[in-house]
């Protein structure tokens, strides 16, 4: 079964190209968000040599580079971003150009939730990774940009008929666990990460989500040139959940993805009967400990 159009993959690519040369001014936010997921790394005994950055905007790479590993990037745009000594090939995330059993890491800081075909595009990354190869990536979730999208729609049901979709729709924590296991990854793990956004203004937010190459690119999109005060009522809507320093909250909601490619070497799940105690035996003998004098 074809996987469901959500996305207009042609505009993704002319945001994320236009979002270049702004880039600069979320850094901060890329950067931290960068720092938290490359944490996971420090945890990891099994030495990586070689990594594949799926589209880490010229961030992730360097990061790599210090860790002592061959770096390849991955980016969908042009031009692209370069980081010294590191290969960088144009390539859509739905459509890895890479060999199987490539690389020991693959890290995808912020990049995936504009994929259509987000479970083969996992499969790709499985198939592309070195058996017990590790996939590492960051995915933002709900309730991101709730406040925003709320606002909006009070906001233009005020003003007409009806409400366009304007705010992408984001997974969950539980369906990106759902995720790694349909798609075969071993030792999934997530969990999730939040970093504390504030804004003064919805131009402030709104210009941000442009120079991150966030903004609408739903193929259900409205074209037609939104109501003149859609954008001031919106503003006005967030202004009621401003704080006494005249700030509102828009934080960044993370899952932290961390899975393995399948290995003979990695250790199993006990079958039913190989267990050496019984669960009554266990709590008879904690039972025993806990009344001991």
């Amino acid at each position: 079964m074809e996987a469901p159009i959500i996305f207009d993959r042609h505009a993704v690519r002319l945001h994320k190209a236009r979002a270049a040369r702004l880039q600069h001014t979320v850094a901060p936010i890329l950067t931290a968000a960068a720092d938290i997921l490359l944490e996971r790394l420090d945890d990891v005994t099994r030495p990586l040599h070689s990594a594949l950055d799926l589209g880490g905007r010229g961030i992730i790479a360097p990061r790599l580079l210090a860790r002592g590993m061959d770096v390849v990037c991955s980016e969908t745009i042009m031009p692209l971003p370069r980081t010294a000594n590191v290969p960088t090939v144009c390539a859509d995330e739905e459509w890895l150009p890479f060999a199987p059993q490539s690389f020991d890491l693959v890290v995808a800081n912020l990049s995936l939730h504009w994929i259509n075909d987000l479970p083969g595009t996992l499969s790709q990354i499985r198939q592309i990774l070195k058996p017990d190869g590790l996939f590492l990536a960051s995915v933002p979730i709900l309730p991101t940009l709730r406040p925003l999208k709320q606002a909006l729609e009070m906001a233009e049901l005020a003003l007409s008929d009806g409400v366009s979709p304007r705010v992408s729709p984001l997974p969950t924590q539980q369906s990106c666990a759902h995720l790694l296991q349909r798609t075969g990854f071993a030792l999934p793990v997530v969990d999730t990460e939040k970093l504390d956004l504030r804004y003064r203004s919805l131009t402030g937010l709104m210009q941000d989500l442009r120079a991150a190459g966030e903004t609408n690119a739903l193929k259900l999109r409205s074209h037609a040139i939104p109501p003149r005060m859609l954008f001031p009522a919106a503003a006005a809507e967030l202004a009621t959940q401003e704080d006494q320093d005249g700030s509102f909250a828009m934080p960044l909601h993370m899952a932290i993805l961390t899975a393995w490619s399948p290995s003979p070497s990695q250790p199993k799940p006990l079958q039913p009967g190989q267990f050496t105690h019984s669960l009554e035996e266990a709590l008879n003998s904690s039972t025993l400990s806990d009344t001991t004098p």
